[in-house]
């Protein structure tokens, strides 16, 4: 019976093998006959009994034999078809499992892929981040430090500046106390008392001595250390060497003008000139810086006494010929600003009442000098 169990799809996909298949079914039951008994040779033998189920003939069958064949083998196909149509279905449904295994191992890796990247975008978003924090940190702490370095160089600086003011403030102080001292000569005379001629002597060498280093210093152009040199020559030299003195004060004061400490320049002038007044050096320095500061008046009065002591002084001769012109120009602007200011100063004044300064007129007078005020009328004033 292994012919009828072909799958369903060879069978029905080749009609002519069915055919073959049929008429070699249709052969197998032709083969069922059943022959008459020996003892009943003839058919008038009345005793002679066949059974009509034995009865076949070719192109007969047994009742219902072959349906149930047709039936039998009508379920086996039907079986044959279920089982077939289960292992399709089996077959399918593993394919599909595996598909759909695949489709979700397919997902899953995509999943644990992206997952992956994630996570790796996670660490490297983290590290940026971090990486971002310590560059601020650092850059931070940088600028931490480099506030700190800038506000220890503020203090430093503070701390020098004060430093040096306090330092400037002593040395104006020890300035403006030695200078007491120079200047004041009862003081050194009583500090002097005590000293013997020969020490007096011996202080007035040294003193010498000390004017040549500061001459040598002038003419090197070192003020500054001319200025203390001959500052240390008259703490040395006796106050009753007064020409002396003189000479060291007018050296002193040439130093000085060089620094630009023109007023304690002119102060020491007037020492010199003090310890002696015909010092002609020391009256026509004074004068030159007088008019440096625009004390014009003060200046001529100096060379007009450098004049007297000595007339063939060029300086003071040009001096008492241009100076004069000078003040008296300096004196009219003076007097114009003088007088535009109280012009503006009236009219404010005026303003109120609707007057001017125009409404006033001022005369003078040739002869006497004097000046009269008369009020004008004028109808324009604002």
């Amino acid at each position: 019976m292994h012919i009828f169990k072909m799958n369903r799809e060879q069978r029905h996909g080749n009609p002519a093998r069915q055919e073959e298949e049929e008429q070699e079914l249709d052969d197998f039951y032709d083969c069922e006959e059943t022959l008459e008994p020996a003892h009943c040779k003839t058919a008038e033998l009345q005793h002679c009994y066949i059974r009509p189920e034995t009865l076949t003939d070719r192109g007969e069958e047994p009742r219902g034999g072959h349906q149930e064949q047709r039936d039998k083998l009508q379920n086996e196909e039907q079986q044959s078809d279920r089982l077939q149509q289960e292992e399709e279905q089996q077959q399918s449904d593993r394919l599909q499992d595996e598909e759909e295994q695949q489709q979700s191992d397919r997902l899953q890796e995509q999943q644990d892929k992206l997952q992956k990247e994630e996570q790796q975008n996670d660490r490297l978003q983290e590290e940026e981040q971090q990486s971002d924090m310590l560059q601020e940190e650092e850059e931070q702490q940088q600028s931490d430090r480099l506030q700190e370095e800038e506000q220890c160089d503020r203090l430093q600086e503070e701390e020098e500046q004060q430093s040096d003011r306090l330092q400037e403030e002593e040395e104006d102080l020890d300035s403006e106390m030695q200078q007491q001292v120079e200047f004041d000569d009862d003081y050194l005379r009583e500090v002097e008392k005590e000293l013997t001629d020969e020490e007096k002597e011996s202080r007035r060498q040294q003193s010498l001595t000390l004017k040549e280093t500061g001459n040598g210093q002038f003419k090197a152009a070192e003020w500054a250390a001319a200025e203390r040199t001959y500052s240390q020559a008259l703490v040395v030299c006796p106050v009753c060497f007064s020409t002396e003195r003189a000479v060291l004060f007018s050296n002193r004061a040439a130093a000085r003008a060089h620094l630009g400490v023109k007023e304690r320049a002119i102060s020491d002038c007037s020492r010199a000139i003090e310890l002696n007044p015909d010092y002609v050096r020391a009256l026509l320095r004074r004068a030159e810086l007088y008019e440096q500061t625009e004390k014009l008046d003060e200046a001529l009065d100096d060379y007009k006494k450098v004049l007297e002591r000595d007339p063939n002084n060029g300086s003071a001769r040009g001096a008492c010929t241009r100076l004069p012109q000078q003040i008296q120009d300096r004196n009219e602007k003076l007097k114009e600003e003088m007088m535009g200011k109280l012009k503006d100063l009236g009219n404010m004044i005026l303003r109120p009442f609707g007057l001017s300064t125009n409404n006033f007129q001022v005369n003078q007078d040739q002869n006497t000098g004097s000046y009269s005020v008369n009020f004008v009328q004028n109808n324009n004033n604002r």
